[in-house]
């Protein structure tokens, strides 16, 4: 029987004559073949890429930090990316619970145990937490490498409750060094708005490390547009299972997920299964902005007639 939560459409297995994966500047970059003026084309270092999929437990930080790195020590990657709000649990029924649980993203329990993770394994974490700053309070993800904390972003697109709980996030969107990879963070519900994405693909970003707590259906499938779009990957690590508390009950979809450049899920979990998946990406791929041999991708857009999108509604 089909998944109802999949699109009622066939996915086209062979790759089109016109498909990016068969330009010449694309396998000169993979193969490292002399550029035709004579520079030579660098390989890139292969990037592995991670999402963990869990249940988290309402309040038991400790416990879904260990649960969540437990299942990441499964994969062999440079990046691992955690779901939304995973120390703390996504249903706060009060502004007491948000403040006993958010954290400082230099010093809190997420910051010392995705550091330890990271120094150990030699690889870089991206987790949501509920942060403490400055006497407010954001729905924020961490970006953790072996040195520490190398940044935070807070979400900037509130969904629901999580407009009474947090404030809206003030801070840039940003693409961090990561390896050899460019990373730029999303948090769930940015989901819904192509123009976050497209920020961070302009910053030069070859991956979005997107944690989430997703409620609609149709969000992984949006993601696959993110990614076709921008010519970027995607890894949208989400949660499972329903969450019922005196401030709601929300079931989540699951299905987190890889993206290639093309809109191609790489991997996929089911809806309930607790896992952590990885996939190699060839960043090459994500550097070439090129839809065909004449038709660049940003160099097409036409920015000024764009003012509207800025305009307040």
């Amino acid at each position: 029987m089909r998944d109802p939560f999949q699109p009622a459409i066939r996915t086209r297995t062979r790759v089109p004559a016109w498909s990016p994966r068969d330009f010449s500047g694309v396998r000169r970059a993979r193969r490292c073949r002399p550029a035709a003026d004579g520079a030579t084309v660098l390989r890139m270092v292969p990037f592995r890429v991670a999402f963990v999929q869990g249940r988290p437990r309402f309040g038991m930080g400790a416990h879904n930090l260990e649960r969540g790195l437990s299942l990441a020590r499964r994969v062999d990657a440079d990046l691992v990316v955690l779901p939304e709000l995973w120390s703390s649990g996504y249903v706060f029924s009060s502004h007491r619970e948000v403040a006993d649980l958010a954290e400082d993203a230099r010093t809190g329990l997420t910051a010392k145990a995705l550091t330890a993770a990271a120094r150990r394994e030699r690889r870089h974490y991206v987790a949501g937490f509920p942060e403490a700053a400055r006497g407010r309070h954001f729905n924020s993800a961490m970006l953790v490498g072996p040195s520490g904390v190398k940044a935070v972003y807070r979400k900037l697109h509130l969904f629901e409750r999580e407009r009474e709980w947090f404030s809206p996030g003030d801070l840039p969107l940003a693409v961090h060094r990561v390896g050899s990879a460019r990373v730029g963070m999303l948090i769930c519900f940015d989901w819904r708005f192509p123009e976050a994405a497209r920020v961070l693909a302009l910053l030069g970003a070859d991956v979005i490390a997107h944690p989430s707590n997703l409620v609609f259906p149709n969000a992984q499938e949006a993601m696959r547009v993110r990614a076709l779009e921008n010519r970027v990957f995607t890894v949208t690590a989400n949660r499972t299972g329903t969450e019922r508390r005196p401030g709601g009950t929300v079931p989540f979809t699951g299905r987190s997920q890889i993206v290639d450049p093309d809109g191609v899920v790489a991997a996929r979990a089911g809806r309930a299964q607790e896992t952590a998946v990885a996939v190699r990406c060839e960043l090459s791929r994500a550097r070439t902005k090129r839809l065909t041999r004449q038709t660049p991708l940003f160099s097409n857009r036409r920015p000024e007639f764009y003012r509207g999108l800025t305009a307040r509604r």
